[in-house]
């Protein structure tokens, strides 16, 4: 296609307005980076904390793991919906710019929250914007990744998150210290600002990113379209899926780990946003890693995974400092291996003209697993910790289990 031409796009409904990408692939992917990373600093900086703020106003671990997973569960399940959109509509930049927009707005917000529901209901918007921008940019980083390699583009762009994700626990953990939680949230404005002003440089330097791999795919023999219904998917999309819910299933969120910090009293509090800070630079290294291992050998590199969340519990409710430290670089490495490859994966499982669809019911099926574990490692927690390590023992080993098949019938993408 001729970028500058008038014409409608063959491949979606929405009419090409005859401006051109000025950013390479590459340029691209970098600039999502740093949009990604001004995001990361916004809202890992406020989920360092969250688990603890809400005992402050009152919460038990239960609440804490219902409300956090609720918060994942929405960010997730609504992709059922926002996927599809981004696939019909073809224009994935204003989805985009209004999901990091209800993500900037709720957060600060939290400083001016004064009882639990309220906080909840921010803790839940926050998450329900990244539901509404996720698949509208994850076709993009999609398109843009098609020359790169799925595995290291998304790699690189995970790690630039993750350097938002390790400075935004830091910055509040100084305002905690100074303050207390409020000024901590308060603060987080300001990158949020910053990432909305990037994010419109960046569109208007790539208004058209679908044509990176439309482009690429015209100097190959490009694949017929799929027009399978929402649920027609391959088997190694499915067997995927299930295995990322099992494990999703025995994985806690920050927040049950860093309620239990708050609550036994195991560090002082200003330095629970420091874990979360070391926990997110070695999500960052991992995902490098799990992205270079994805174009080698596909999905299969994932086989590891049950076998680093398993030990999570009892290293995180430990009482013993070294251990919880020990436990964040566990929990961070088993996230970076999900954050990033995940998203490289879905890219290859299904048909482009129905990847948002795709991003949309994978990740429904791991934000309901996810919300089911974090209620119930929540509740189990309450009951002992004994009983939180084989709850997730037994999780990781089904996981493990369903995912041996897999590699076995060579179902997963290379």
């Amino acid at each position: 296609m001729d970028q500058t031409s008038a014409e409608p796009s063959p491949s979606g409904p929405s009419a090409h307005d005859g401006r051109r990408n000025r950013l390479s692939p590459m340029r691209f992917v970098l600039g999502f980076g740093v949009v990604a990373g001004l995001g990361d600093f916004v809202y890992e900086g406020a989920r360092s904390v969250i688990g603890p703020y809400l005992a402050t106003l009152g919460a038990s671990a239960v609440v804490v793991g219902v409300l956090t997973g609720a918060g994942e569960a929405v960010a997730l399940v609504f992709r059922l919906a926002t996927g599809p959109l981004a696939d019909r509509t073809r224009r994935p930049w204003p989805i985009t710019i209004a999901g990091y927009a209800i993500t900037i707005v709720a957060v600060p917000l939290l400083a001016a929250s004064q009882l639990l529901w309220q906080a909840g209901v921010l803790v839940i918007g926050e998450r329900f914007g990244k539901a509404v921008r996720s698949p509208a940019k994850g076709t993009m980083m999609a398109a843009a990744s098609h020359s790169l390699g799925r595995g290291r583009a998304f790699a690189i762009q995970e790690a630039l998150d993750q350097f938002g994700a390790v400075i935004g626990p830091l910055v509040v953990a100084g305002m905690v210290a100074v303050s207390g939680y409020r000024l901590g949230f308060a603060v987080l404005a300001v990158p949020g600002a910053a990432a909305l002003v990037v994010l419109a440089v960046l569109r208007r330097a790539a208004p058209h990113p679908h044509d990176y791999e439309e482009d690429a795919a015209r100097s190959a023999a490009a694949p017929a379209p799929s027009h399978g219904s929402l649920w027609h998917f391959s088997a190694g999309f499915w067997g995927y899926s299930i295995f990322t819910a099992l494990t999703m299933a025995g994985f806690a969120t920050f927040a049950v780990l860093a309620y239990h910090l708050q609550v036994k009293h195991v560090i002082p509090s200003y330095q629970i946003p420091i874990v979360y800070a070391v926990a997110m630079g070695v999500d960052a290294i991992a995902a490098l890693a799990s992205g270079w291992v994805y174009d080698r050998i596909g999905l299969r590199g994932l086989i590891v995974l049950p076998l680093l969340a398993a030990p999570i519990p009892a290293l995180s409710f430990s009482t013993n400092a070294a251990l919880i430290w020990a436990g964040a670089i566990v929990w961070g490495a088993a996230m970076g291996m999900h954050e990033s490859t995940m998203k490289a994966a879905i890219a290859d499982l299904v048909p482009a003209e129905r990847r948002g669809t795709g991003y949309g019911v994978f990740t429904a099926v791991y934000g309901l697993a996810w919300l089911a574990g974090s209620a119930a490692v929540g509740a189990l927690y309450e009951v002992s910790v004994s009983a939180t390590v084989l709850f997730t023992a037994v999780a990781q080993a089904m996981a493990l289990a369903a995912f041996l098949p897999l590699v076995l019938r060579r179902s997963l993408p290379r």
